[in-house]
């Protein structure tokens, strides 16, 4: 039967109505579901948002204090944070990410304390490694507080699967720098007494999202105040052999350990990827133990079972090494300029990223437009580069937060 005229008009915008509520209701996005091959689990439920995810990336969706044993001596108070995120592997879909806020001791300035967003080092790819869960090591500890004690505060990301449900796709410099700057823009926007003045800052895999989140800015959060950044141990072209040296096949390496996490990270892009193509059997358990051990202690159990090059890779088939280009091309930097100055530190005995490779970087960010301040420091390798760096890094900071003109250092000699 046919409707009358006045009611036929009526239920159009009924029609359309139902149907956005319907596109609304299709368009939602949930937090995956768990996944012990992936880590996940083993933390408290404050990790797992069970609503829809809001689809704006750098909002604060809620917070809670951090227990006293996870504190920084430099803290007047310390949360840990839950905000949204975007989705590194893909670029578009919302995801939740953990951190933590650390504000410093003392009387704000005027507009609020300036912001360092810390980008950490690999610890595991399981949810009980995030720092605002585990902790974090000593090294970071002084570091941080280094920085809190300059007026900063601190926030810190646990990147993109660490904490919360979901993989964590390690090395992705889009994953690392989303987070980074999201976890920047949510605390700015939504706690009093920060400002818009935002300092990036990472060392080793956090190095590299430092300097990724540092060319993303522009586009992902040109809102964000961000005023330059700090990267020491920066990833570089880790697939380039020539900066790097060689290792004795059959010594005993406990960063053999970042090779078993990098296997789970590939099988986020290819879960075809099967470990027994590049791993020899004997090595197998420890990839399984990968996905629940945290760095430290897959690193004991590389040593205790003896793992070298020899007696643990596997030179993969044409096949089997093609599987791995989706991860290896997520590693680069969409551009090595920012439009920020960049401070880059390196140690000159850094055997995992070395002073070759960073100098490199330096070399390649200034011919690309970048105005990079490098460092090489004398005797140091990977871990003494990060606080012996500060002597250097905390003037660089002072100058680029008053907009005073950085002097380019693209070629560092040891000091």
């Amino acid at each position: 039967m046919k409707l009358p005229r006045p009611l036929a008009r009526a239920g159009a915008p009924f029609a359309l109505a139902l149907s956005a509520l319907s596109f609304t209701a299709l368009a939602e996005t949930h937090a995956p579901t768990p996944n012990p091959l992936q880590g996940d689990g083993r933390v408290s439920p404050f990790y797992t948002w069970e609503k829809a995810i809001p689809a704006t990336p750098g909002k604060l969706l809620r917070s809670e204090p951090l227990d006293a044993t996870l504190s920084l001596a430099g803290a007047a108070s310390q949360q840990r944070v839950l905000y949204t995120s975007t989705d590194g592997i893909d670029g578009k879909t919302p995801i939740v990410v953990s951190g933590a806020l650390f504000l410093p001791k003392g009387k704000a300035p005027a507009g609020g304390w300036p912001v360092v967003s810390w980008g950490h080092g690999t610890v595991g790819v399981a949810d009980v490694c995030a720092p605002s869960w585990q902790g974090r090591s000593i090294r970071d500890v002084n570091y941080l507080n280094a920085w809190l004690k300059e007026g900063y505060a601190v926030v810190a990301t646990d990147y993109q699967g660490l904490g919360v449900p979901g993989g964590h796709p390690l090395l992705n410099s889009r994953a690392a720098a989303y987070g980074i700057l999201d976890a920047a823009k949510a605390v700015v926007n939504g706690t009093q007494g920060l400002a818009n003045k935002v300092l990036i800052v990472g060392q080793s895999q956090g190095g590299a999202g430092a300097f990724a989140a540092a060319t993303y800015a522009p586009a992902y959060t040109p809102d964000l105040g961000v005023k330059g950044t700090v990267a020491t141990g920066v990833i570089y072209k880790i697939t380039d052999s020539k900066n790097r040296p060689a290792k004795d096949p059959n010594k005993v390496d406990e960063t053999i350990a970042y090779s078993f996490y990098t296997q789970l990270a590939q099988q986020q892009y290819d879960p075809s990827i099967s470990p027994a193509d590049y791993f020899t059997d004997d090595a197998l358990p420890l990839v399984e133990q990968a996905r629940t051990s945290c760095l430290f202690a897959l690193e004991g159990d590389t040593v205790f079972t003896g793992r070298t090059p020899a007696n643990t890779q596997k030179k993969p088939s044409p096949q089997a090494a093609a599987k791995l280009k989706p991860w290896v091309q997520a590693i680069d930097f969409p551009t090595l300029k920012a439009p920020q100055p960049i401070f880059i530190g390196a140690g000159q005995t850094d055997p995992s990223t070395t002073a070759a490779s960073q100098s490199a970087l330096s070399k390649d960010a200034c011919a690309a437009g970048s105005i990079i301040e490098a460092h090489v420091y004398a005797g140091l390798e990977h871990s003494g580069t990060v606080n012996a760096s500060l002597k250097d890094s905390i003037p660089f900071a002072r100058k680029v937060l008053n907009g005073e003109k950085i002097t380019p250092i693209c070629d560092p000699t040891p000091q």
